[in-house]
């Protein structure tokens, strides 16, 4: 779940696909262009998963920092740094965290910064159409993975025309699981230091540490 919301989240901060509709890839790409100018970035949103068979209906907030390569993830009780090289999972109820440097296929499912490379080739898409929804105008568009054993039949993004900014997504799972983002707040080029990226363990004396490097 981890990785696959990781790889979702990036729908909201930016895109860089390739496909055949034309109207929607001028679209993303104002989207594109507009978040690669950014040195940082600082989103707040809404996480929800529904799956109507087995009556799971789960919403949580969250928030990720971006800079470079690296990240911080808060969600659902983990805080999840990544500092370029070592990632930290701090479980906060439990008060652990393991620490680990994940392999190159693992890190490119995790690490948001390379996210662009994985949507290039990944994708087709079609504009679906136009709609308003608390008082926004936004265009609607639908990605299509070409890997056929991806978790998923397609992803719905939800683009404001005034912004060109993502301002939600709906991945529709092949197995009932339906997981949505909402995008509530982004703000751009935030003040952050590499401390950011990494958990601190001296701060946190009462944390079990799982080293697993």
């Amino acid at each position: 779940m981890k990785n696959f919301f990781c790889f979702l989240l990036l729908g909201l901060i930016s895109l860089n696909v390739s496909a055949q509709d034309a109207k929607a890839k001028a679209i993303l790409d104002k989207v594109s262009e507009i978040n690669k100018q950014y040195k940082s970035i600082k989103a707040e949103f809404t996480f929800s998963m529904d799956n109507e068979e087995e009556d799971i209906h789960e919403i949580s907030d969250g928030s990720i920092l971006l800079k470079e390569n690296k990240y911080k993830l808060q969600l659902m009780g983990v805080d999840t740094y990544f500092d370029g090289t070592t990632q930290y999972s701090h479980i906060i109820d439990a008060e652990e965290v393991s620490i680990k440097e994940p392999d190159e296929d693992e890190d490119e499912a995790l690490n948001p910064a390379k996210i662009f490379s994985i949507y290039e080739n990944g994708f087709t898409y079609k504009y679906v159409n136009e709609v308003s929804e608390n008082g926004k105008k936004l265009h609607v568009i639908d990605l299509f993975p070409t890997d056929e054993e991806r978790g998923f039949t397609h992803i719905r993004l939800k683009i404001d025309q005034a912004t060109n900014q993502i301002s939600a997504l709906k991945s529709v799972g092949k197995d009932g699981n339906d997981v949505s983002i909402v995008l509530k707040k982004l703000t751009p080029n935030v003040s952050l230091t590499d401390k950011d990226f990494v958990f601190d363990t001296a701060a946190n004396p009462d944390v079990d540490v799982n080293d697993m490097r």
